[in-house]
């Protein structure tokens, strides 16, 4: 008899998955992106995470902070966040100073700057969110919102400094790092815990170990713990949902800009500067004049002393804190404007430059 047994089909060959296999490691990427997200956390108002989104370096950043909080020995994450912190700590080292004088003397040219180098990073972004579709809508205005009501719905309200609250606004604050638009220290003055976390700090360092430990260990935790368990959300969001994750990281982005309006100052300029506001509150608290220049080498009058103790009185650290990042707009010339709009131009090219490579570049 004829065997009509039919014969079983070939296992088929699968080609390499060219996309699953790891991107080569750029480190002069990575080293650029840690520099900006470095002079990005020089001025108040930007985001360390916006220029790392900005330039497509999120999705990794976010995949190697999650292999180290789930302590994979992953080489590649290690060496990625290693040039990115390298990156950062060489700009504090280099720009610390010019980036505070800019800040608090001509502020609108840094906001210009780095309006025009968020910017930059939206057409790229944008193509990770295509095709454009009712969840990509929602996703983006969800992003932008959430930034609009932390630039102009929030007032601070301060809440008990108990462990539980501790832990939480820990892990709020520091998961907030990693976030693009959003700053941890502006999330404890908005909830009157700056104060409490930074004096806590002064207290080790002035002996007193028992109390501001209380206050410094639980904040600890919540750190540890908002980090680990955010960055690997997010690792499995940006997976398993590409384009929604993109879409309200592209909302983020955008609305990162709000609170970067070029053309304001400082509403206190004598808090502008950190030793200056040191000094200042000291004199609040009481200390001599001439303790106080003596100590934070400033050179006030007599009648500017009694001047700062008047308008200040009654603030603590963390109220100065606050005033000292309170902004008011002022009427441009047209010189500033021609300025401003160049300066602009200049942000959007330079991350264009950087971040070159599309969507591909989330993998350098």
């Amino acid at each position: 008899m004829t065997d009509t047994t039919p014969e079983p089909a070939p296992t088929p060959v699968l080609a390499p998955d060219v996309d699953s296999a790891p991107p080569p490691f750029a480190p002069v990427r990575a080293l650029l992106g840690g520099f900006l997200m470095g002079l990005a956390n020089l001025v108040p108002g930007v985001s360390g995470g916006t220029m790392i989104l900005a330039l497509g370096l999120y999705d990794r950043f976010i995949g190697a902070i999650a292999d180290v909080t789930r302590l994979r020995r992953e080489p590649r994450s290690f060496l990625f966040l290693g040039v990115l912190v390298f990156g950062a700590l060489l700009c504090f080292a280099l720009l610390s100073g010019v980036a505070v004088t800019l800040v608090a003397e001509q502020r609108w040219v840094m906001y210009s700057l780095f309006v025009g180098m968020t910017l930059g990073g939206v057409p790229d972004l944008s193509k990770q969110c295509r095709p454009f579709g009712a969840r990509v809508l929602v996703g983006a205005l969800v992003g932008f919102g959430a930034m609009a009501l932390l630039a102009y719905g929030l007032s601070s309200t301060p809440i008990p400094a108990n462990v539980p609250v501790l832990v939480g606004i820990g892990a709020l604050a520091a998961s907030s790092m990693i976030l693009p638009g959003v700053s941890g220290s502006y999330l404890l003055l908005i909830f009157g815990m700056y104060e409490v976390v930074v004096g806590s700090i002064s207290e080790v360092l002035r002996g007193d170990r028992a109390e501001g430990l209380a206050v410094l260990v639980p904040v600890g935790v919540g750190a540890a713990l908002g980090i680990a368990l955010l960055s690997n959300v997010l690792k499995v969001l940006l997976a398993r949902a590409p384009r929604a994750s993109h879409a309200v990281l592209l909302g983020l982005l955008c609305g990162s800009v709000l609170g970067l309006w070029p053309f304001q100052e400082s509403k206190y300029p004598e808090l502008a500067d950190r030793g200056e506001r040191k000094a200042v509150a000291a004199l609040v608290e009481g200390a001599a004049a001439d303790y106080v220049r003596a100590e934070f080498g400033v050179a006030w009058t007599d009648d500017e002393v009694e001047a700062l103790r008047a308008r200040f009185a009654g603030d603590g650290p963390g109220d100065l804190k606050r005033k000292s990042i309170e902004l008011e707009r002022f009427r441009p010339s047209g010189g500033r404007v021609a300025l401003s709009a160049l300066l602009l131009v200049v942000g959007i090219a330079l991350t264009r430059l950087l971040g070159r490579g599309g969507p591909a570049a989330r993998h350098a």
